[in-house]
Parts: structure tokens; sequence; C-alpha cells
């Protein structure tokens, strides 16, 4: 173990906060404050704070498990390895390589999520991949595709908030979901800019707002519409910015004069002169951005909904511009490098199109394949488990818990259950992971070494703290030890090395003159400059790696000996992504949630999260002082429906909807629409909230309608 501080990052959310790591007598290590890193300046989460309790063996898996007669049992890492070599092999041989399915996480580094995608592809040989980070943002990547060319999170640094004037937040809690970041929309307001919060809740971060607007669930997009109009009818469109840096905007234009404001009013339950409001602190300053999160994101017309959004920014005159823009806060670690490199149904390392043959023969010239040997585009998340135990005959699982997390849970954990076989890779053993036939107990953040890129695009180095216990190994093992089983003669093991930066290095060649190109990014790098933003191509004569030989990447023509490229903190302020440069507007017009209230169910659920749980909860369940915070699920309801009901502050409360029921105790506020109940979803059991939840699915991005359906609800008698 070094004896010196360790500078390194947060396992939890895509803030990445940077931390120290001092040792500790008894092996452990303690968090301290890491105030060079500019995302938190030192500031921490309780989340991040107590993230070592994890580490402890008595809440962690230190041991191989295999099933048997019925249970899970101690094993050696040879007989769990050969476990899951042969039942991926029997599956493979007796049903093709298609009935092995891989799903993957957000919180996996950028080398493990690149080996995890290879390794589904050259060794496996199947198409049927994806990760839980389409559960996350995958409707604001594709309306950021379609509009600019290129999805990254934010296209600028966080440290540009404060100096915007105004921020419209939809669909965000940050002050509970990344709580450090609440520092960057404080300061806009001490310089004088403005801060409107969309929810249809007065949460923490409303609270903090100088306008909020609460929609009805599932209305964000009539509202984005709304907006517009007033826009255009109040004379508010910058002409010169639509004329010469978009297109498409007559179609865009009629399609939101179809929505007047008092149409929206009646759809929104967002009065008129609020509406007015919003457009008037939004045009006013000189600059403004849009920031969306998962409000408006996990709906079955996400993509719709966040390019409304867009439209909003472009006609205004308010992407591509210094300080000021559309961005998306990313919620997992990593869930913007694990699905840029290799992780997602239809993608490729550097966020190339499975389905683009120069794409496919840059890969795989990399991994020394034929292009055409490696699969096409595969199911999305939901549909991928949707489809197990049917199509796909066994699962290998790293870093996720659908049997938490997953929308129409109590199906999915039935689907789980038909697999013929299940091997899991955790830190816990999760709710899922207790189901599996092989379990493998692998390396945690403070552990390993490997990069991770945050909600601004920057990408970040981890760096190894402690020795994992005994009997703990690495992902990147796990995936050594089963080519080497299953590539037979052919020595596939070789194509994935254990050392992190090794992985690293080939993610660089593999990714360059990508869209997300990282070939000019080093571990040396990312130490020194405490992270590079994406893209960072190759730079002949720098040492950088080589840039690919079919003309790819026109950037990579600068003089030999010139200064290694610096990275691009912001992008678009020259040109969108586009063939043509310009930024596309969309078309849209509001429709209604997948699953409208009727007599029989006639509230709207909509699902978050709570300051002291992260996710499914397999991790911070397991923490005292966090589970003392947030001790498990409840349901927020206005005290209209509560005395509807006949129920008090604490009295259980039974969720119904189509899929299924959950029971959790009451708490009465009025900072939530009476139409509307909440509940977070950290939690399993009777409380678990993805039971009820709606797997209506985006047709663009296959994002899950987890942010509205139809519910009744019943009081419990005790």
């Amino acid at each position: 173990m070094p004896n010196s501080v360790t500078p390194t990052h947060c396992p939890y959310c895509a803030l990445q906060c940077g931390m120290n790591l001092t040792p500790l007598q008894d092996g452990g290590v303690a968090v301290v404050e890491r105030p060079d890193f500019p995302v938190n300046k030192g500031a921490l989460c309780g989340k991040g704070r107590t993230a070592p309790a994890v580490l402890a063996s008595s809440v962690r898996l230190t041991s191989p498990l295999v099933r048997s007669g019925g249970t899970l049992v101690p094993a050696t890492w040879d007989e769990a390895l050969d476990r899951i070599a042969e039942g991926l092999h029997r599956t493979r041989t007796e049903h093709g390589p298609d009935a092995c399915g891989v799903f993957g996480g957000g919180g996996l580094t950028n080398e493990k999520a690149y080996s995890l995608g290879k390794f589904a592809r050259i060794v496996l040989g199947t198409s049927q991949i994806d990760y839980n980070g389409r559960f996350c943002m995958s409707s604001a990547a594709a309306a950021g595709m379609k509009a600019f060319g290129l999805d990254r999170g934010l296209p600028f640094p966080l440290e540009d908030i404060p100096k915007t004037g105004c921020v419209i937040l939809v669909g965000s809690n940050l002050a509970e979901t990344m709580p450090p970041s609440l520092r960057f929309f404080n300061e806009l307001k001490e310089n004088g800019g403005t801060l409107i919060v969309v929810d249809p809740r007065r949460t923490k971060t409303a609270e903090q707002a100088d306008l909020h607007l609460m929609p009805r669930p599932g209305t964000d997009l009539a509202l984005a519409l709304g907006l517009l109009h007033l826009v255009v009818a109040e004379g508010r469109v910058d002409e010169e910015y639509v004329r010469e840096r978009t297109v498409g905007w007559e179609d865009a234009r009629a399609a939101a004069m179809a929505h007047w404001p008092e149409f929206v009013e009646r759809i929104t339950g967002v009065s008129v002169p609020q509406l007015r409001e919003a457009v008037r602190m939004f045009c006013e300053p000189e600059n403004a951005m849009v920031l969306t999160a998962r409000g408006p994101e996990q709906q079955s017309k996400g993509t719709d909904t966040v390019s409304a959004w867009i439209n909003l920014c472009l006609a205004t005159g308010r992407a591509g511009r210094p300080l000021s823009g559309y961005g998306c806060l990313t919620g997992q670690g990593n869930g913007q490098g694990g699905r840029e490199h290799g992780q997602k149904a239809d993608q490729l390392p550097g966020y190339r199109k499975l389905d683009d043959p120069a794409a496919r023969r840059h890969v795989a010239e990399v991994w020394g394949v034929d292009p055409d040997s490696l699969p096409g585009p595969g199911r999305s998340a939901y549909e991928l488990l949707d489809a197990l135990g049917s199509d796909i005959k066994s699962l290998l699982l790293m870093g996720s818990n659908p049997v938490v997390s997953a929308p129409r849970a109590a199906h999915i954990e039935e689907r789980i259950k038909s697999l013929d076989f299940l091997a899991v890779c955790d830190v816990v053993l999760s709710e899922t992971a207790a189901l599996a036939d092989v379990v493998l107990p692998v390396t945690q953040w403070a552990e390993e070494t490997g990069t991770t890129t945050n909600l601004e695009g920057r990408v970040l180095l981890r760096r190894r703290a402690i020795t994992a216990p005994e009997g703990v190994r690495s992902d990147l093992d796990v995936m050594h030890e089963l080519a080497a089983r299953l590539g037979g003669e052919k020595g596939l093991e070789k194509g994935f090395p254990t050392d992190p930066e090794e992985v690293f290095e080939e993610l660089r060649r593999a990714s360059a003159g990508g869209a997300a190109d990282y070939s000019g990014i080093t571990y040396g790098r990312l130490a020194e400059e405490n992270g590079v933003f994406w893209p960072c191509p190759a730079v002949p004569g720098t040492g950088d790696a080589e840039g690919p030989e079919d003309g790819e990447d026109a950037s990579l023509d600068s003089e030999p000996g010139s200064p290694a490229h610096p990275g691009t903190p912001r992008l678009f302020l020259d040109r969108f992504a586009t063939p043509d440069g310009r930024a596309r507007f969309a078309a849209v017009s509001h429709r209604a949630v997948a699953e409208e209230p009727d007599d029989e169910y006639p509230v709207l659920l909509t699902t978050g999260r709570v300051v002291a749980q992260y996710q499914s909860g397999a991790q911070t369940r397991r923490v005292d002082e966090l589970n003392a915070a947030a001790p498990g699920p409840f349901v927020e309801l206005h005290p209209r429906l509560a005395a509807r009901l006949g129920a008090a502050e604490g009295d259980p409360v039974a969720v119904v909807s189509r899929r299924g029921r959950a029971v959790a105790p009451a708490r009465i506020t009025t900072g939530i629409r009476p139409d509307t109940v909440f509940m977070p979803f950290h939690w399993p059991g009777e409380g678990r909230a993805n039971t009820l939840t709606n797997p209506a699915l985006d047709p663009t991005s296959r994002m899950p309608e987890f942010k509205a359906c139809a519910v009744r609800l019943e009081a419990v008698k005790s």
C-alpha cells in the first residue's frame, strides 16, 4: 500500500468529485479534501465521504460463489471461472452466439467498458450487449446527436454556469442527486443570474429557484413548445443566428405555434403568466442555458422532449456560443464513457456506430479481426432483459442490479430467474447477484486504477490506493481468464490485458478518429492536468497514439513537434458536428404519456432519488450513516390526496399500477402536485418503486418511461 496521500475520484455520480485517500493502520483508507479539483473544490456529499465503508470485508464479497443445491456456496476462482465458461460455451453451442447476453453498468471504468464490449463481440460473438446507462441519458444523447451531430453531457465546463445570465433546469434535483454542484448555481445567483427549475415537486433544488414551474409529469414537451411559441410571438427569435447556424426552423416553428399558451396551461398546469415570466427571464440576458436531467428524459417521448428544449436554445441563439447552450446532467459515474467505448448495443469505441462500415473496419483492425466477423446492433437494455429466458439463455452481468433498477421489475426478476445460466460480477451480493449461478467478487474504485469520463466530458484518472482483500480480482482479470477458456487455441486472452493502462492504450487507438476521440490522452496527461476534455485527437510528432490510416480524422494534420492537443472544454463554438456545420431543429409536437390516469388508476406516479442513497442502493444501503439518514422507501403525496385516502404521516400506503403493488409509509407534503405521488427507487422488497413503473419505450432512444405511470392508492390496514 502506498504511504502517501492518493488523489482520486468518488465512485458514485457523474460529477466524479475529486478526493484524497490517506492510508489507515488497519489497511483501509480515509477520505480527505482535495481542493485542487475544479468540479467540487474539496466539497463532498455524504455518499462520497462514506465511500470507504463499502471497502470493508464485512459488507462486500471476498470469495467466488457458485450455486449448489439451490444455495450459493464459496468456491475457488478456477472452479467459478470454469463454471462460467462452461455455461456460456454450452449456450453458444446449443443455441448460437446471440443466445448469450452481456449487461454492463455505468459505473464501470472506461477500460472495463471497452473490454466488455470487445469481449461480447469477439469472444462470445454476440450482438446482445447493452448497459444500465440506457436508463440514464439515452434520450438526451439521441436528441443531441440529431441536433448537433455529437453527444456529450455538457458541451461546456461546469465553471461556465455561474457566468451565464439564466439557467433553466429541467427535471433535476441536483441538491440531492449531486449536492456539490449546487455551488455553481448559487454563484450564478450571486452574480446576478437567475435560475428557473422545472419539476412537479418542490424539491430542495426548486427551493433555490427564482421561478419554479410545476408541470404535470410527462408534459415537459408541451411546456418547452409553449415557451418557444411565446418566443416567436414576442419577437424574441435570433433571426440572424437561425439563418446562419441552423436548418429546419420553419417546420419547428410551425409545430411550436400549435401550442399556444392557454393550451399549454391546460396540459401542464403551469399558468400563462408563469410561462411569460420564464420566457422573459431566459431571453433578456445576453447568455442563457438549458440543462435537462432524468425528468424529461425518462419518458416514452424523451427524445422529442429534449429536442424541444434544444429548439428553445437554437431559436434564441443560445447554442454554440460562449456561456450559453444546452446540456444534459449525466447521472451515473461513468455513464458518459461507458457508452462511448462499446457497452451500448449499437456502438463501437470512440462513439462509432456499429452499422458504419468504416467504423467496423477501423475497430476490427485494432482488434485484429475480420470486420465481417463483428455482429450487428443488438437489443436495447430493457428489450434485452425482457428477452432473458426465451431468446437469451445465458447472461454475463457486470456492475448492475436490474432486479431493483429496471422498470416492471417483478417481471424482469422472473425473466432473470428463467435463465439457463447467470453469472454476476459485483462488489456486493446485490439482489440480482443473489439469483446467479456464479458470483465473482471484483475490485472497487480505491483498489484499482482506471479512467472515467464525467458529465463535462472530462476524462479522469482514478488511482489505486489500497490492495484488494485476498480472493478479490478485477473485472479485467475475469475477462482475461474467460477469454482464455472460451477462445480455444486462438489465444484470445492476449487481447484482454489485465493492466488497465495497457487497455487504455488500445482504447486510444480504437477511438482515434471517432467522435469521442481519446487518442491524444495518456495516463501521464491525466495525472498532470487534472483531466482532459474529449475530443482530444493525437498529434503526430508528440508521441501520441497514431491516428487511423483511412482518413477518418482530418484533424490529425499538425506538423511534427507540435504541442499536444489541449482537449476540448467547449464544443460547437465555430461549427456543429454535422456535415454542414449547422444545428438541426426538430419539428416535434406534444403527445400524452403512454399510460394516462383513468377511473381505475387516477393518479400519476413519478420516481427519483434521495440524497443519502444511490441508484439501486446495492452499495449505499450497506453504509450505516446513509441508512440512518434514509432508512427506507416512502410515498410522497399532497395533503388533499392523503385526506381522500384517510392516510396520516407515516401510515403505510399501497401504490398499485397495472404491473404490481408497492407499500411504503406516507410522507405528506404541500411540495408536490395533488395529482401526483413520488417514490424513491433505491430499495427492493415491498417498497420497490420499479415494481410499478412502465417499460413503454421511446421509439428512438429506447428509454423506458420511468417518470410517469398511472397508479391508484390504497390504505393499508395495520
